[in-house]
């Protein structure tokens, strides 16, 4: 069976992978860029608002400080969060494991089957975890794989919170039950 079309992949084969797209990713950056740039995601996010955001008013975006010390822009970050999308497409339907599902059999157990309710959690959720990765300087991505991979204290010390939060979260939320 050709790998692209299994369900699930050895996460020693996964694991792997991610890491010679990290050491790629510093790389390209740093030689071909000139950059020095890291893995991360979540300044795409705010990116990203900041050039919806110029739509409707663009005196804001270019007085506030922090679209000042991070350029709202298209740049290879924000393609990386696209490709992860993509690509997380791309391989559900090649695996099959892809399924139209509004409100999932864990969710629906808990909290009933509103999409509605499950969508305004997500959106919370969503905004609470953007919040958070930003006041730590960055995302589990950034912290968990760039920052460790650079053995960062401060890295190392975030991706501990960012699971401990985790845990406790999916604890609150779902009870100590589960599927």
């Amino acid at each position: 069976m050709s790998l692209l079309r299994k369900a699930s992949w050895s996460p020693y084969v996964a694991g792997a992978l991610v890491g010679i797209l990290a050491v790629l990713s510093v790389v390209v950056t740093t030689v071909v860029l000139d950059k020095g740039k890291y893995l991360g995601a979540s300044t795409t996010f705010v990116r990203a608002s900041g050039l919806i955001e110029q739509v409707v008013a663009p005196q804001h975006v270019a007085e506030n400080a922090y679209f000042q010390s991070k350029k709202v822009k298209v740049d290879w970050q924000m393609l990386f969060v696209i490709g992860i999308f993509a690509g997380a497409l791309v391989s559900s339907r090649l695996g099959g494991s892809a399924k139209h599902e509004t409100v999932p059999p864990i969710w629906r157990d808990r909290f009933g089957d509103s999409a509605l309710k499950r969508g305004v959690g997500s959106f919370i959720g969503g905004a609470i975890l953007l919040f958070g990765a930003r006041m730590a300087g960055g995302c589990p991505s950034g912290h968990g794989m760039s920052g460790n991979m650079q053995l960062s204290v401060s890295s190392l010390l975030a991706l501990v919170f960012f699971m401990v939060g985790g845990i406790l979260t999916a604890r609150l939320i779902y009870g100590k039950g589960g599927q």
